[in-house]
């Protein structure tokens, strides 16, 4: 998944940070909650968060859940003013259960964004950094070529596989993290890139690898430390992301609204802040999820599981769409909080996980 690799790559970058994951042979327990014992239910938005929901319930294919979607629907005219909210909660309310599931690790929260970049149709002295996309031959070869012979050779050149240019090499770096983008070209439009493929050379970290070199410490290491030293040092910067041999290429998206996120796992777009990256072996894919995130700043927010990610592992494990551009990745980049999420799944589901003893 575009989402999974994402992570994958995004989680690495930022210095091998340990990531929480369930203990070995550690039991997936299940206990249902009461609406009640959500921290928060009452003040949500819940109108929102159904809206979110029905751009993805359309796709599950289970009886339970395509029952559940079709009265979501025909009530979906209704979802405004005071009266939707009230109506958009008593649905929450009516036809589900909130299920705490848990494998033995503590919960772990993350956020991820789209990013934004500078760029042109065409290469200039200001534009000079190409977004490929991803030739033939590197998708019959796995691995393919490492990054080094695909940025420093002439594999590349005159086959017009350029999306386009793009005027900073670092943030192209990271737009492969991410795996999706926004680029902005100078004649005042906006293109969007989708992961195209990769050349299937495992991801190597930058951000552990300046911690090995000695530049870092690796409480220190971040996404914004990593852009920060590269650009004060770009003769050292160039050479330590070429650390990394893995490479990804993208594909032009045009059928997402400009208005809409990117897709997530789904092949749906994702939204701001009630988009969630899971674990499908615990949580369900469209599947609403309650969350308590807590931290330097508290959320308490109805969630709809609309992506994944390859270093979103375990049942209380999560990563939070905060948006497109700057801002958005600054606050993505900043969470790492604990807390606890709360799957909502159909009623006869919900009593199915639960112990005989119940």
């Amino acid at each position: 998944m575009i989402a999974g690799l994402r992570d994958f790559f995004r989680a690495a970058a930022l210095a091998g940070a340990a990531m929480t994951a369930p203990a070995a042979g550690a039991e997936t327990t299940y206990k249902m909650l009461d609406f009640s014992q959500l921290r928060g239910w009452e003040e949500d938005n819940h109108a929102a968060a159904l809206k979110v929901f029905l751009e993805t319930c359309a796709d599950l294919k289970d009886q339970d859940w395509q029952n559940l979607c079709a009265l979501a629907q025909s009530n979906a005219p209704t979802l405004t003013g005071a009266e939707g909210e009230k109506a958009a909660r008593s649905y929450f309310e009516l036809f589900f259960r909130p299920v705490l599931i848990e494998d033995g690790a503590p919960a772990l929260f993350t956020g991820y964004f789209e990013p934004e970049l500078d760029g042109a149709r065409y290469r200039s002295a200001r534009y000079r950094y190409p977004v490929y996309k991803m030739p033939p031959e590197a998708k019959r070869s796995n691995p393919w070529l490492p990054r080094s012979d695909i940025l420093n050779g002439d594999v590349m050149r005159g086959r017009g596989l350029e999306i386009a240019w793009v005027d900073d090499p670092v943030e192209l770096f990271f737009l492969q993290i991410q795996g999706s983008g926004r680029i902005r070209l100078n004649d005042g439009s906006t293109i969007r890139v989708g992961y195209g493929g990769a050349n299937g050379h495992p991801y190597r970290s930058v951000g552990a690898e300046m911690v090995r070199r000695g530049i870092y410490n690796a409480h220190q290491v971040s996404a914004q430390v990593i852009k920060a030293w590269v650009r004060r040092n770009p003769i050292d910067g160039a050479e330590l992301l070429l650390h990394n041999p893995s490479y990804v290429f993208f594909r032009e998206i045009r059928k997402i609204r400009p208005s809409k996120g990117p897709f997530g796992a789904m092949n749906r777009s994702v939204t701001t802040l009630r988009s969630l990256a899971v674990d499908p072996k615990y949580t369900p894919l469209g599947a609403p999820v309650w969350l308590e995130k807590d931290g330097e700043t508290q959320m308490r927010r109805l969630m709809i599981a609309q992506d994944t990610g390859s270093a979103i592992k375990g049942a209380q494990r999560a990563d939070i769409f905060y948006g497109t551009g700057d801002s958005a990745g600054q606050a993505a980049g900043r969470l790492r909080d604990p807390g606890r999420m709360v799957v909502l799944l159909p009623i006869q589901r919900a009593f199915a996980l639960l112990p005989d003893e119940f």
